[in-house]
């Protein structure tokens, strides 16, 4: 009766071990559950690139007219339209699309300017002309992908756009020989000036016409707008302006186009995220549950020895999975100290019994089981430990005798000495 109390004790153990890991796990899970937070998402694609991409270089030439002064020829009074000239205009530029929707550029632009000079008086009006370069920081937007959606490969783009910069202006020079006083050319120390440093504000639109993914053809009409004393004379109108027509090419530098995300993308895969933790939460409620019950049949049940057994069970056994007489590598440890045992008292010799639980399977069937149990415990004693075949008795009682009144115990090997 003593062994018998020994292998209650220890199986009380293992089981009180095994249900404290499984309540402290469900314990540690339940601190740490996961919470997701619920938003509401737009459906909005939201577009994105390498800071590399989407830069562009630009070169064209066309035409421009400056709108200067009015002048008057012939009296004090009664101004009449100053006569322009067109000349032609080059132009370079490189920026980035930093969106589908805005972008900007450093634009250059240069060539020769003639406008014709008011004089006082009965002098004949002289041409003027002059050269000069402007550098502008040009903000661009596009109108198409803001209104019609993103389109990487649209045939054609209409891009407004609007800069600041500083424009130089040298040479200034009439065209006729002796210029009359009181032509309002500004003069420095008694000398007239030649050059010239103004702040120009610009604006104007640009038609991009798609050739392929590397290269545009653009056509813009821009304008920009002086003080009074851009071209170095003052009279007349307040507010000067030079007005260019240019055609010419984009290069798109590694070509134009945009990653894209949708936060519903992640939203569903939070929500599948969401429905995974509330499986493990179900399943680990389940398995609380499971440990509850397995609680409530401590202490353990007294195995029921069968009648003809005189001797008392050793504190080892093998336990196994339903349907099942392979060994669980949970079990290998009690076999291992059987071994053991064994191998400590050479005088002593084993009866391996192998039990099946009634509920599941037919008596025949269990019977095969039970001794299919007890022959593979067997064979890892003598195979893996080096016992001697002689000092084990194998037993099998299928699901005939049932040590123990919670059936699903039964599923078990014990040992008891001879």
């Amino acid at each position: 009766m003593k062994a018998k109390n020994l292998y209650c004790l220890a199986a009380i153990c293992a089981g009180s071990f095994a249900m404290a890991s499984t309540a402290s796990a469900q314990e540690a899970f339940v601190d740490d559950a996961v919470t997701v937070t619920e938003f509401t998402c737009d459906n909005t694609n939201h577009y994105y690139s390498n800071w590399r991409n989407n830069w562009f270089i630009q070169i064209g030439a066309g035409i421009n007219q400056p709108f200067v002064e009015r002048g008057d020829g012939t009296k004090v009074s009664g101004p009449v339209v100053t006569r322009h000239n067109m000349t032609a205009v080059y132009n370079f530029g490189f920026g980035r699309w930093f969106s589908p929707y805005l972008g900007f550029r450093f634009n250059a632009l240069g060539g020769a300017l003639h406008w014709n000079n008011p004089i006082a008086g009965n002098h004949p009006n002289g041409w003027t002309k002059a050269n000069h370069a402007q550098l502008n920081l040009e903000l661009m937007w596009d109108m198409c992908n803001s209104i019609a959606g993103v389109n990487p490969n649209r045939p054609v783009s209409v891009i407004p756009f609007i800069g600041l910069g500083g424009d130089y202006l040298w040479k200034v020079r009439d065209g006729q020989q002796h210029p009359a006083e009181g032509t309002n050319v500004y003069r420095e120390n008694g000398k007239k000036k030649t050059n010239n440093w103004t702040l120009p504000v610009t604006a104007g639109i640009q038609f991009r016409f798609r050739l392929c993914k590397y290269v545009d053809f653009f056509a813009e009409m821009r304008a920009s707008f002086y003080g009074d004393n851009w071209n170095l004379c003052a009279f007349g109108r307040p507010v000067e302006a030079n007005v260019a027509a240019i055609g010419g090419f984009n290069f798109n530098i590694g070509g134009r186009g945009w990653d894209t995300f949708n936060q519903c993308d992640y939203m569903t895969k939070i929500a599948s995220l969401n429905g995974q933790v509330n499986d493990l939460r179900a399943q680990l409620l389940a398995c609380g549950q499971e440990v509850a019950a397995l609680q409530s049949q401590l202490p353990c049940p007294e195995p029921k020895v069968q009648k003809d057994c005189v001797n008392a069970p050793l504190m080892t056994t093998v336990r196994f999975l339903i349907d099942s007489y392979d060994i669980m590598p949970t079990e290998e440890v009690n076999i291992y100290n059987m071994a053991e045992w064994m191998k400590a008292n050479p005088k002593e010799n084993v009866t391996i019994v192998g039990y099946a639980d009634k509920d599941t399977g037919t008596s025949e069937y269990n019977m095969e089981l039970s001794k299919q149990r007890a022959d593979a415990v067997a064979n890892a004693l003598v195979n893996k430990y080096g016992i001697d075949r002689s000092r084990l008795t194998i037993k099998y009682d299928g699901s005939d005798v049932q040590p123990y009144s919670t059936n699903d115990w039964n599923r078990i090997v014990i040992f008891t000495q001879k």
